[in-house]
């Protein structure tokens, strides 16, 4: 029993003594290494052969449908009848509250504004300074205001098919979007309810 407690105490000894000559207070020397594991990977540039895929290219492109996390394709086409599909089938989810109507303008004044103008008449700083020709549409027109909330997401997404106006899917989040459209629908003012 005496010589057990001996050897436990050896090899425990032994392994604290291993343990502590790893070590080190020179950081720009790791100290032994016992075990490969991931300390030396074998790295490969982005665009350089790879012998790892059967294709031999490092950077792979995604499986056809893979979706980004937190990411939906967006189903209606940029075109006239993309537009009015989606004025018939997405529905506004936001009410005109107080705090959705000042996000809704504070994404307005970053987005929208330089176009569209403060008041949403379509006489933003671009236009007034003779960068765009033509002028931007007119929010408060009862063309727009008697659009589907709908149509006028659409629009913010993929951009006008008959205008200068571009896409800002890719700037704006959904519900951002949403909110725009909740603030361009109350006539561009930030109304309490």
């Amino acid at each position: 029993m005496h010589i057990k407690i001996k050897i436990k105490a050896a090899l425990s000894i032994v392994l604290v003594t291993l343990i502590l000559s790893s070590c080190t207070h020179d950081r720009k020397k790791p100290g032994m290494q016992y075990m490969d594991d991931m300390v030396t990977p074998i790295a490969y540039e982005d665009y350089s052969p790879n012998p790892v895929f059967a294709n031999g290219q490092t950077e792979q492109t995604p499986v056809a449908g893979t979706i980004a996390r937190g990411k939906m394709p967006y189903p209606y086409a940029r075109t006239a009848e993309g537009q009015k599909l989606a004025g018939e089938q997405l529905q506004n989810p936001y009410t005109p509250t107080k705090e959705v109507l000042e996000r809704g303008k504070a994404k307005f004044d970053i987005y929208c504004m330089i176009c569209h103008g403060s008041t949403g008449r379509g006489n933003g700083t671009l236009f007034e300074s003779g960068k765009f020709t033509a002028p931007p549409t007119d929010l408060l027109g009862d063309r727009v205001q008697n659009l589907p909330d709908g149509e006028i997401f659409h629009v913010i997404t993929k951009g006008s098919i008959a205008g200068l106006m571009g896409a800002h899917g890719s700037q704006i989040k959904p519900d951002d979007r949403w909110k725009i459209v909740t603030f361009i629908k109350n006539g561009c003012s930030v109304k309490v309810k």
